[in-house]
């Protein structure tokens, strides 16, 4: 669970990683992930799971519409099946939903599902949740996707009860009422954190309000300060002192030298240089980083990892 703010400061920044290979949008896959197997993706759990990674994160879709293929593709791999297959073949690494989806689905059978994998993982269960965008997604589903917002803030509400540590939950909203319906088992953790995705103004002020954590959907640094005081401040006008873990998603990394051309955005250098970039993060609020390699292959990809971890980490204070 995430510490409390007078020693969160003295800790050093996280890092977590959103897998590979399970989703492929047109956006950050790379060319090898194509043909990539589960074999692949077990090797990059292991290597996150060796080199320190807070977590590892899946994404949600259910399914893709012609419309949009050609920029998401239709490779998304089920969050659950995904971290549980995982979360088998490591110790340590915290799973996340990075997003899901939770609105596409009853809360009880959302319950159901991360609170058997919270169980069977020992407890390394991050739920991060998100409003969605793929309105097809819905109407296939039959929710209503111009709801989807408030459908999203009682869905939280609910978790928070059936995700709890009562055998027999309860919840009483305008969408979703229980009560009387056990469910086993419970998740290991007495509350599992629930992490609220998304950069929007709804987005934002969801994660203050209902959030254990934040995680932003692609804010450059330049805009995270702005919205990290947002948040701070929506928070202590409800009155709220719960701890938040702040995120972000960081630039592309490549740790030395490339050989090759990893895009003028990408972060490379030497370790220390790295860091040191790195941890403005830290500086601005933030208390875990999600990253992403620029790789040729699987094996480049686990070898950037375990050099991350082993000479990037240590320097990220």
């Amino acid at each position: 669970m995430p510490a409390p703010p007078e020693e969160r400061r003295e800790e050093r920044l996280a890092y977590g990683i959103q897998l590979p290979v399970q989703s492929q949008s047109t956006l950050y896959t790379e060319a090898w992930e194509a043909d990539a197997t589960p074999a692949d993706l077990v090797e990059i759990a292991r290597a996150a799971d060796r080199a320190g990674f807070a977590y590892l994160a899946c994404c949600d879709h259910v399914a893709i519409p012609r419309r949009l293929a050609p920029a998401m593709s239709t490779v998304w791999y089920d969050p659950v099946a995904t971290l549980a297959h995982l979360a088998a073949v490591t110790e340590h690494v915290r799973l996340l939903s990075h997003v899901a989806v939770v609105a596409l689905r009853h809360p009880l059978v959302t319950a159901k599902q991360y609170a058997t994998l919270d169980h069977l993982s020992g407890g390394r269960l991050v739920l991060g949740v998100g409003a969605g965008h793929v309105r097809e997604e819905f109407e296939a589903l039959g929710v209503d996707f111009e709801r989807r917002g408030a459908l999203l803030d009682e869905s939280i509400d609910a978790l928070r009860a059936a995700l709890g540590p009562e055998e027999y939950p309860e919840h009483h909203g305008k969408v979703y009422d229980f009560e009387g319906l056990g469910q086993r088992p419970r998740p290991a953790q007495d509350q599992v954190p629930l992490w609220v995705g998304g950069s929007s103004p709804a987005a934002v002020r969801r994660a203050a309000l209902k959030g254990d954590g934040w995680l932003p959907q692609g804010d450059p640094r330049d805009r995270l300060p702005a919205q990290i005081t947002r948040i701070r401040e929506l928070r202590e006008r409800a009155g709220i002192e719960a701890p938040l873990t702040v995120g972000a998603i960081t630039e592309p990394l490549y740790v030395g030298r490339p050989s090759w051309d990893t895009g003028r955005r990408t972060l490379t250098g030497a370790p220390e240089a790295l860091a040191e970039s790195l941890r403005a993060y830290h500086a601005m609020g933030v208390h875990q980083i999600q990253v992403r390699f620029r790789c040729r292959s699987r094996a480049e990809l686990t070898d950037q990892m375990a050099a991350f971890g082993a000479e990037v980490a240590p320097a990220l204070d």
